[in-house]
């Protein structure tokens, strides 16, 4: 999925070493001597977890054999968890959910949002963080309220779209994708832009003249106040893995590795603090 496509098959600790899988990516080990799991359940290949991951930085990416980002790190350390070794099952975004509905994957990563539809289809982790609303501009402008009387851009697809449309009528831009509008906003057609938080960070971290903030709560938007949930999606059959996630990412929060992990790759330590899990309708 593309993480601002919320209907679509799409909106974490390398401490392993790489051997290769059977499917022909890249396989960490992170299995020791008389590893004890913290939960029992069944995979596709024993002793494996196979991980369907777009390249989808800063969340996913796979290149050069090394399995990087936000939900790599954090599954990661679930494998280790459980002494599972990694496989990777390289798709594209549109594929990775059929993936682990079609029994060829294990779970999905790739900052997908927990939604009703996607419910449907395949098991959803508790939510591990939130893909918070980001706002891209010269001056760090950050209140709704402020982009008011800009010329704006975002990316079909997003939560908050619907609810900037009546904000902003004719000062709002909709692109297809993040690349046209990052290139309006160097041309100086926008003044703006609206993405993901993390994705934002990805495109501009390069960019010293542009500064990516959160958006400030608006009653008006909804998902400045309420972003998506992001939870990894695992088959509907396998109840038992989606308890032993679940267990794994609550510890991962009271420990503090989750909010270590977000920190490292440039996301906002509120992205952590997901609240009680719900479903984007």
């Amino acid at each position: 999925m593309n993480t601002r496509k919320i209907l679509v098959g799409g909106t974490s600790i390398a401490l392993l070493a790489l051997s290769l899988s059977a499917c022909g990516g890249a396989a960490e080990s992170s299995v020791s001597k008389g590893c004890q799991p913290e939960s029992t359940f069944k995979t596709i290949s024993a002793g494996f977890l196979t991980v369907a991951a777009p390249e989808f930085p800063p969340f996913a990416s796979n290149k050069d054999g090394k399995l990087t980002g936000v939900d790599a790190d954090i599954i990661k350390e679930f494998a280790a968890k459980n002494c599972l070794d990694i496989k990777v099952e390289p798709t594209s975004y549109a594929g990775t959910i059929p993936a682990v509905q079609s029994g060829r994957a294990d779970v999905a990563i790739g900052c997908y949002y927990r939604t009703a539809a996607r419910a449907e289809i395949v098991s959803l982790s508790d939510p591990v963080y939130t893909d918070e609303m980001g706002i891209v501009s010269e001056s760090g402008v950050k209140d709704i309220k402020d982009l008011e009387s800009m010329k704006v851009g975002t990316v079909d697809g997003y939560l908050w779209v619907p609810d900037m449309k009546k904000v902003m009528g004719a000062n709002l831009t909709i692109y297809p994708s993040a690349v046209e509008m990052q290139a309006d906003l160097k041309a100086g057609r926008v003044q703006a832009g609206i993405d993901g938080f993390g994705s934002a960070v990805q495109m501009y971290k390069a960019d010293a003249k542009y500064k990516v903030v959160g958006a400030t709560a608006d009653p008006r938007v909804v998902a400045s106040k309420e972003p998506a949930q992001i939870g990894f999606p695992m088959g509907k059959d396998n109840a038992d893995m989606t308890k032993a996630m679940n267990t794994s990412i609550k510890s991962m929060k009271s420990s503090g590795k989750i909010a270590d992990v977000v920190k490292s790759y440039g996301l906002p330590q509120s992205a952590v603090e997901t609240g009680e899990p719900r479903l984007v309708k």
